[in-house]
């Protein structure tokens, strides 16, 4: 680290101008092009993770109430497994590939390049304020650019440990963190970067989309929306409950990917809610908020509208937990299942992002296509089915960042997935070599020798014999 550099947690707005500009002229110096440095900045991150990692889970625990199972297997082995393969990959990924000129510019050649974009903003959200602040870092260190990171100030404990680990373990020349909130954002986004990288909410999306508009900034928005879950009839109900009760209450359902509503016949409902409760009690014991496993929610004011829509949506029956459950001071709300919700509830007028899950019937494969394609684009979709042609028809007939058959959430974690959404579920896609694409540009580079002179074909004066030879070139 260069001791004569500024402390790289910034907590004043006005300190955000020379910050950016530092990271902008440590760029143009050229110290983040060559690949040997990179993957050293990688090896650093690693190393900086693995000696933080009781911090770090310290501060999760803090922030969510997370375990130290579930941070490793949802955040720090997430960023670990991510920095490893792309240091794997990283000299192959950039070598250069090449592409025909075609028979008008023989013997011309080409090739692209991936060169850096430059200095990058990444704005993580709060709910995976760990993951989903360094995992992007990842891309863009591999990239060969400098980063400004800003962390949730939603999740205090993890943004002061992410700038502690940058601070005592990161070259600031290369990374620099800067906390706070919305006057920090602000300052943020009102200067040029070459990319913004943001993981959040559309609402806030739509503002960081319009300020990056401003300079012509590129952006990856990483959103959300209401990810659906079909089950259909003549599965292992068991076992499916299973897999959407481990999607759904992870993090207290804090999830941009997590199941959000769950569609099936009025029978398959009804047969699914003694395995969805069996499963629960299962993973988080018959009372789960004596569970190390079962997470809380961030803060008050998420917990109030949590709250809200389930105190709105009037006429659903929780069949498992509901607010009678909800310790207010422990920021508690039990796993819940709703049954007889409305298409009209609150509760499915946006995004849920707690540890509620409504259940909707629908007559089979076809009405839950119809519905999924009624709404926005979600995250993902996840559909549970034996029967081919179902797979078939979800995978045509519907639009969705992701699509997973039989399992919920674990797909994320398969390195080679680019990860991203569609339409309101956000733009851009990251993970491996998708993270390392994101971050970079793919620069063609043509060239073509100046003897033989090909190109005396279409020089003026157009004669009859050249315009012959275009015509034949170029197809006319």
């Amino acid at each position: 680290m260069n001791e004569s550099a500024p402390d790289p947690a910034v907590h004043d707005a006005t300190d955000i101008h020379g910050v950016v500009a530092a990271l902008r002229a440590s760029f143009d110096a050229g110290s983040t092009l060559p690949i040997d440095a990179r993957l050293d900045a990688l090896a650093a991150l690693r190393r900086a993770v693995v000696a933080e990692r009781s911090a770090l889970e310290r501060a999760l625990a803090e922030d969510l109430a997370k375990s130290p199972e579930e941070a490793m297997t949802t955040e720090i082995g997430i960023v670990l497994s991510e920095i490893d393969h792309m240091r794997r990959h990283l000299r192959s990924w950039l070598r250069p590939g090449r592409f025909s000129v075609g028979a008008a510019l023989a013997p011309g050649t080409g090739r692209i390049v991936r060169e850096p974009l430059g200095t990058v903003l990444v704005i993580a959200p709060w709910n995976y304020p760990l993951q989903l602040a360094l995992a992007p870092v990842v891309g863009a260190l591999a990239g060969g650019n400098t980063v400004v990171l800003k962390p949730s100030e939603v999740a205090p404990a993890t943004s002061a440990a992410l700038a502690r680990l940058v601070d005592r373990h990161l070259d600031p020349a290369w990374i620099r963190v800067v906390e706070g909130g919305v006057e920090e954002t602000t300052a943020l986004l009102a200067e040029r970067f070459d990319l913004i990288f943001y993981t959040g909410n559309g609402a806030v999306g739509r503002i960081v989309a319009r300020a990056a508009a401003e300079h012509l900034t590129p952006t990856v928005l990483e959103l959300g929306g209401k990810s659906p879950v079909f089950v259909d009839e003549g599965v292992d109900l068991a076992r499916v409950a299973r897999r959407i009760v481990w999607g759904k209450f992870t993090n207290a359902g804090q999830t941009c990917v997590c199941p959000d509503y769950l569609m099936g016949t009025e029978a398959t409902l009804r047969a699914l809610v003694p395995h969805l409760r069996d499963a629960i009690t299962e993973m988080y014991g018959p009372d789960p908020r004596t569970s190390r496993a079962y997470g809380r929610i961030v803060n008050a004011k998420h917990l109030e509208r949590l709250t809200g829509l389930l105190e709105d949506t009037e006429d659903a029956d929780a069949v498992i937990g509901g607010k009678d459950g909800i310790v207010a001071d422990e920021r508690y709300i039990p796993p819940t299942v709703l049954q007889g919700v409305s298409w009209d509830d609150p509760v499915m007028g946006e995004e849920i992002f707690g540890p509620i899950l409504p259940m909707l019937a629908v007559d089979g494969p076809a009405e839950a296509v119809a519905r999924i394609r009624a709404g926005e684009k979600p995250l993902t979709a996840y559909v549970f089915t034996d029967d081919d042609a179902v797979r078939r028809l979800f995978t045509a007939r519907t639009s969705s960042g992701s699509l997973a058959f039989d399992l919920t959430l674990a797909h994320l974690g398969a390195a080679g997935m680019p990860f991203g959404g569609v339409g309101e579920s956000g733009m851009g896609a990251y993970h491996g070599r998708a993270s390392l694409e994101a971050f970079t540009h793919a620069k063609p580079v043509v060239s073509k020798p100046l003897v033989p002179d090909t190109l005396a074909v279409v020089y003026p004066p157009h004669t009859r014999w050249k315009s012959a030879i275009v015509e034949r070139l170029l197809g006319g």
